[in-house]
């Protein structure tokens, strides 16, 4: 039995936020989360400017208009993240 996997690359189908944590839906089922406070243009955000996030090209990109900021989907899933993660406090 000759078997074919056919693999393919997960895109966003939604989008949100709560308390500055961007999350999206995969069309593989799985939910990511990812700080905003990673990115230095999210970082500098406010809440509301956040919110007015939306899928793009497709479900392989997030775009913040106002603040003319772009993200790949592929790219947060894999960390790559501009900013380090914050301290906390001990």
């Amino acid at each position: 039995m000759n078997t074919t996997v056919i693999e393919v690359e997960p895109v966003a189908i939604a989008v949100w936020l709560e308390k500055r944590t961007v999350f999206i839906e995969l069309t593989d089922g799985r939910i990511f989360g990812f700080p905003a406070d990673r990115f230095k243009i999210l970082s500098q955000a406010t809440d509301e400017e956040l919110k007015e996030v939306k899928i793009e090209l497709n479900g392989y990109a997030l775009r913040w208009e106002n603040l003319d900021e772009d993200l790949t989907v592929a790219g947060v899933i894999a960390g790559k993240f501009q900013l380090p993660l914050p301290r906390r406090a001990a």
